[in-house]
């Protein structure tokens, strides 16, 4: 019989086969590495008592889906092992969810999943496969909920953009913003406007400029906005 000091070697020892430096970094892969780990110790004496391995797997996959615990209970008893009810199965996945740091079920995807849930039962599917098509399902739909989220943020932050690019061409007062996507940034104190340039060697210049952008005079060179910012503001409200 195999120790749990060979268990966990070959844990270890699968775990480091892969070349890619990405796998081994990886947080959601070290999570699952530690939680194998503590499988193996705690295989001979576990606190779940009524769960076996295949009842585990079935569970575990079955956290982000939705699928109505007494149709999961119902199936896990068909399965080997002691009787489970529904209180045991939903503190199980609950258990689960802490234990590998997974996040539980997203409540987006709820309405979705019991629709999917409701159509493959119907048709008789086993339980088992309805679990990988949610899986399936909930992977791609949180890939287009994250892309339209991004997709969102980009473009608040373009519209922000905008606005405080019309700012500073009305001549109302702005902070720091680039005219046509450009590298060096503007600002209005004052009335008064401002760029900002960057250098090679990471400091910045600050110029007075006029309307247009073009410049007036150096203000001066600064390692940061911040600097740059209280000198612009002391140049604005002192001269005339």
């Amino acid at each position: 019989m195999e120790s749990r000091q060979d268990k966990v070697s070959r844990l270890l020892f699968d775990y480091l086969k892969s070349p890619s430096l990405k796998h081994i970094r990886d947080p959601y892969q070290v999570r699952k590495l530690a939680n194998d780990i503590v499988s193996a110790l705690e295989r001979g004496n576990p606190i779940w008592r009524k769960w076996n391995q295949a009842r585990e797997e079935l569970a575990r996959a079955a956290i982000p889906c939705w699928i109505p615990i007494d149709k999961l209970a119902d199936h896990l008893n068909q399965m080997d092992g002691p009787a489970l009810t529904t209180t045991d199965v939903s503190q199980r996945l609950e258990a689960m969810s802490l234990e590998d740091y997974s996040p539980y079920p997203d409540e987006r995807l709820k309405d979705g999943c019991l629709a999917l849930f409701e159509k493959e039962n119907s048709q008789s599917t086993e339980l088992s496969a309805i679990v990988g098509v949610l899986n399936e399902f909930v992977d791609s739909e949180r890939a287009r909920l994250d892309a339209e989220h991004a997709a969102a943020y980009r473009a608040r932050q373009e519209n922000k953009r905008r606005a405080l690019e019309q700012r500073f061409h009305s001549g109302a007062d702005c902070k720091w913003t680039p005219i046509n996507k450009s590298k060096e940034v503007y600002c209005r104190v004052n009335g008064r406007a401002f760029r900002l340039s960057p250098t090679p060697d990471r400091m910045w210049h600050l110029h007075r400029v006029d309307d247009a952008g073009e410049a007036i005079d150096l203000v001066g060179r600064y390692r940061g906005r911040r600097e740059a910012t209280a000198a612009a503001q002391k140049v604005a409200f002192t001269s005339v």
